[in-house]
């Protein structure tokens, strides 16, 4: 077979099982498209705008692995950067793909559309060097291959996004064929002796407390050591408390898990068996200002032993160039059971208390609509929450063996669930996906929902409405939170158009809810929208406590200088 440079791209993204890439056409891109539907092995899967494009890959990243994008110059590469940053701060690796003028431009004076009206192009590529792991622009096909190979092989290693710029006149040139795949999956191993020494004090510190405890965070999918985490958990006998943004990293069906921890909206009894603990294990933690609900819950000092996705740390230690996994896959072999804390939650932990149904004709309330949304979840769904009380909503759902939930919580940005609810969606399409979207966010976004029809996708989407961004709200409220209202469920008739057989419906009690679920699990060839009216202060207790710690640290007054 004789490659060109974008069917040598579209042989790696197969070969490291993308067996979908996302793209908005534009000039600057369609030979480039045109040779990556030369491939059998992915598809090409369009979205409705460039944020959205991004927005989508990230969430396939999430059930695949990895994700691709492909977009033009310029006004496309600029309009995706908030998704790619996201995908960034997410450990996600997607590969960003664009097009670029043509490299007889690059030596002229000439002025391009869809440019800043100036002769250097490189700012793009300059824009996404800050938001990726590697950024390469390919203006020669003999040395595509290996740029190819180079970005790809960051992006997988470090499970950051990685951009690559082609040329539109070089996408169909020849180059040479790919090599074996190894290359660009095989990461590099811990170094041996400092491995050694990271386990020796990483288990001389468990050994020395009395009451351990797992606080696992968002960073593990990254480090790809989830089976490593839940093989420690198990030789320690200890408590396994999550981060919000890490729920369903580890089994909530577990004996040893200890629900949410998240300062002081954590799962009931989670913070005081955190907080009693003299010995908190964090793998793959990441602290910030909502996480901590503005500072006022930030592990540290001498009793927390750090293991990240490539160091460890503690107490007059620091080892870096280690895997994650390793680490943890040493230290299994190297701890005794403690089971001191666990059998302390034990006497702690009150069973959960049934949720009453409420009456069918009554005003559907929040909490009605979460004891409905319970009642859907099986092993094989995922649930994506959107920004705003979703996710604290969605902290409670208990989540059977297998289930999956999926958060941006570090990127937080608002209208990212519709377009990564698709591309989870595409990326899965054995799961039940199941999405939590406010109103507010949903209006940034919500033409993805098209391409949902457009694919017969079975998505269920509980569109929450109550007039407004409430997790501003409660952050800080004023007359910019509040939105004009749209008929939601009537908005699918609109993207039905004259071949869609998505379903749009809209409940007000809970009688109405539960008719609307029946309906949903009966459309099996596109997604079901659920509008649940709900009142505008009806929102949880736990956004409440924490939009006043988020704000009382936002409103910090200057250091004295």
């Amino acid at each position: 077979m004789t490659y060109t440079v974008g069917s040598y791209l579209a042989a790696r993204l197969a070969q490291i099982g993308l067996k979908h890439h996302f793209a908005v056409a534009g000039d600057f891109n369609l030979a480039l498209l045109d040779q990556l539907l030369t491939n059998a092995e992915t598809e090409q899967v369009y979205c409705c705008n460039e944020l959205n494009c991004g927005y989508a890959a990230e969430g396939y990243a999430r059930a695949n692995g990895a994700a691709a994008a492909v977009v033009t110059f310029s006004v496309g590469g600029l309009s995706i950067i908030n998704a790619i940053a996201g995908a960034n701060a997410e450990n996600l690796p997607v590969i960003l793909i664009s097009g670029a003028p043509n490299t007889n431009d690059r030596a002229t004076d000439h002025l391009l559309h869809h440019t800043m009206a100036t002769s250097d192009l490189s700012y793009q590529l300059d824009i996404a060097a800050r938001i990726t792991c590697c950024a390469v622009a390919i203006t020669s096909p003999d040395k595509a291959p290996y740029q190819i190979d180079m970005a790809i092989r960051a992006a997988l290693r470090e499970s950051k996004p990685a951009y690559i710029e082609i040329a539109c006149n070089i996408a169909g040139a020849p180059c040479a064929a790919p090599g074996p795949v190894s290359s660009l999956l095989d990461g590099a191993p811990s170094d041996a002796d400092t491995l050694a020494a990271a386990v020796s004090a990483a288990a001389d510190f468990i050994t020395a407390r009395k009451k351990p405890l797992i606080l696992i965070g968002s960073k593990l999918r990254a480090a790809k050591a989830e089976p490593a985490a839940l093989a420690l958990a198990q030789a320690l006998g200890c408590p396994v408390a999550v981060m919000a943004a890490a729920k369903s990293f580890f089994p909530e069906t577990h004996p040893q898990f200890a629900g949410i921890y998240w300062g002081e909206v954590s799962s009931p009894t989670t913070r005081e068996i955190v907080d009693w603990s003299d010995g908190l294990i964090c793998i793959g933690t990441l602290f910030n200002d909502y996480s901590t609900v503005g500072w006022t819950s930030n592990p540290a000092g001498a009793n927390v032993l750090t293991l990240d996705i490539d160091h460890v740390s503690l107490a007059g230690h620091d080892f870096s160039g280690v895997r994650l996994a390793e680490v943890l896959d040493g230290l299994a072999t190297r701890v005794e059971a403690n089971p001191t804390a666990l059998n302390e939650l034990h006497r702690l932990r009150a069973a959960p208390a049934a949720v009453p149904e409420a009456p069918a004709e009554a005003r559907l309330s929040r909490t009605e609509m979460m004891r409905q949304i319970q009642g859907l979840l099986t092993g094989d769904s995922t649930v994506l929450v959107e920004t705003g009380d979703s996710w604290f909503n969605g902290m409670h759902l208990a989540l059977p063996e297998g289930a999956r939930f999926e958060i941006e919580m570090q990127w937080g940005s608002i209208g990212w669930a519709v377009p990564a609810t698709f591309g989870y969606a595409v990326g899965a399409p054995s799961r039940r996906v199941i999405a939590m979207i406010g109103d507010g966010s949903f209006q940034l976004t919500a033409q993805e929902v098209a391409q949902m029809i457009r694919r017969k996708l079975p998505i269920l989407i509980f569109l929450i409405n109550n007039r407004g961004y409430t997790i501003e709200v409660e952050i800080h409220d004023g007359p910019y939170n509040n939105i004009k209202n749209w008929d939601y469920a009537g908005l699918i008739n609109v993207f039905n158009a004259e071949d869609g057989e998505g379903l749009g419906l809209r409940a007000s009690t809970g009688g109405e809810l539960a008719e609307a679920i029946t309906r949903a699990r009966g459309n099996a060839k596109g997604p079901t929208l659920i509008e649940c009216a709900l009142d505008r202060d009806d929102c949880s207790p736990d956004l409440m406590s924490w939009g006043r710690g988020v704000a009382t640290a936002t409103a910090r007054p200057p250091l004295p200088r």
